[in-house]
């Protein structure tokens, strides 16, 4: 099996649509699709690629906690079997997908990056699971997190951190608290994986590893078998090499779910439908200027780049109306949420000191010790005064355009655990918006930048179309690591 991948290296290129490639693995997700419908290979081929390049890689990158080697290997075979008898179950069958470990997947562990909880074997499949198995994906293992999901930068003190591909001789934050999807996909050991998003897990991965990910509006993917946060704030979403490939995800992976009450209240969105309309007359707000001195100057400049290439696709740049709370203050604010709802589940762990728990995680459960209901219920009221503020606003703008992160990865050495790379990501899931990040430059050192596109809450197609419009003129998706 493993011959017939590393056979791929020596094939003349193959080409799909617009891409052109020897490697299976240096495909996205809606070419591969395309690929396997025609014949032009098999679910088989393209397991065997993923493994040979977690064989190669794993050992340096560290994205997976589980590979389900064997498991994933009679997928492949299960679903070759399908295609050629005319049985294929929609778009993404045999394609696989890399799962972050917060996630339960029925007969494997899942830790939710805690090495107490090295052993604890899922019960049951996540809805989000399920879906990804009845479309015929091919899950190929669990990937790191951050401990409970509780960090942007994307370290782990006992189950360890992954590498940011992008740099292979100095070891760069991955961004977190989905560290491992991201990784994993960057480094084209999977075409696509998921993630969560708290205060900007998917997206702060997804701007430090050069990939794309989409922050889902909530009730817009069930969390039911994902194991919470802070479930007022709690999003699952996909990390992509392409924004076409989120918005295929998220078409299957929205819904109705009666184990999920809040899914009930979004109707559903159809991203295909307007994805390739364009900017023209849109109107997108900038960053205020209040806001800029908390940026890289690089990755202002990337940004700025951004703001003129929509520009001269004919959309209106437009300063966002004054009001509102600061991007710091706002973070705060959702850092107190997170606490709150988080620590009753998990005092009995992050009380105990003589549990091997991520110190730097610890801390920051244990601040929710502090917090008092009638505290807890107020900051939940201003969130509730803040949407609304929000809302008006924003009344006749069709997006709110920031960077995604504040800085491009940095070196784990250098990371101060008492901050938080999240300051661009997390007022968004204060205000219940969605968005979408997506790879707008390089810096002068060869890492990634990143723009961040938010819509009002339920949206996601229009965050979708911008970053469409963007990724066809920049074409910026398709730099990868070297590795």
């Amino acid at each position: 099996m493993e011959g017939k991948a590393k056979a791929w290296l020596n094939r003349k290129p193959l080409r799909l649509g617009e891409y052109m490639a020897t490697d299976l693995t240096a495909l996205p997700v809606h070419a591969l699709s395309a690929g396997l419908a025609a014949g032009q290979f098999s679910p088989v081929d393209l397991v065997d690629a993923c493994l040979a390049r977690m064989a190669a890689l794993e050992p340096k990158l560290h994205a997976f906690v589980h590979v389900h080697e064997s498991e994933a290997r009679q997928a492949a075979e299960a679903a070759d079997k399908a295609l050629r008898a005319g049985q294929a179950k929609g778009p993404l069958h045999g394609i696989p997908i890399a799962v972050k470990d917060l996630v339960e997947v029925q007969g494997h562990a899942t830790a939710a990056g805690c090495a107490v909880w090295r052993d604890r074997v899922s019960a049951y499949n996540a809805t989000l699971v399920e879906k990804l198995l009845a479309a015929g994906m091919i899950v190929l293992g669990k990937t790191h997190t951050v401990e409970f999901a509780y960090g942007a930068w994307g370290t782990n003190q006992h189950m360890g951190t992954p590498w940011n591909p992008w740099d292979m001789e100095v070891h760069r934050t991955p961004g977190g608290s989905s560290s491992g999807s991201a990784v994993a996909v960057a480094a084209r050991m999977a075409p696509c994986a998921i993630g969560t998003d708290t205060g900007g897990s998917v997206r702060i991965p997804a701007a430090w590893c050069g990939i794309t990910g989409l922050k889902t509006t909530i009730g817009r993917i069930s969390t039911h078998g994902v194991i919470p946060l802070g479930p007022t704030l709690d999003t699952p979403g996909p990390l992509t090499r392409s924004v076409e490939d989120c918005a295929i995800l998220l078409m299957l992976l929205q819904g109705n779910d009666p184990a999920d009450p809040l899914t009930a209240h979004l109707p559903p969105s159809a991203p295909m439908a307007d994805l390739k309309l364009g900017v023209k007359d849109l109107r997108l707000a900038r960053l205020p200027d209040s806001e800029r001195a908390e940026f890289d100057a690089e990755i202002l400049a990337a940004y700025d780049r951004s703001l003129k290439e929509l520009a001269a696709m004919g959309a209106h740049i437009v300063d966002l109306p004054q009001g509102g709370k600061t991007l710091r203050e706002s973070g705060d604010l959702v850092g107190r949420i997170i606490s709150a709802e988080c620590y009753p589940r998990l005092a009995e762990l992050v009380d105990n000191d003589a549990l091997p728990l991520d110190e730097a995680v610890r801390v920051r459960v244990r601040a929710g010790a502090s917090i008092s209901p009638s505290e807890y219920a107020e900051v939940l009221a201003e969130r509730e005064r803040g949407k609304r503020e929000f809302a008006a606003r924003i009344e006749g703008i069709d997006a709110v355009l920031t960077p995604s992160a504040m800085t491009p990865p940095i070196p784990v050495a250098e990371v101060d655990q008492r901050n938080t790379p999240a300051l661009s990501t997390r007022w968004v899931n204060f205000l219940d918006l969605c968005a979408l990040s997506l790879p707008n430059g390089m810096t002068s050192h060869a890492l990634p930048s990143s723009l961040q596109i938010v819509c009002r809450g339920g949206a996601e197609a229009m965050a979708l179309r911008i970053g469409w419009a963007l990724e066809k003129t920049t074409e910026w998706q398709k730099m990868a690591p070297l590795v």
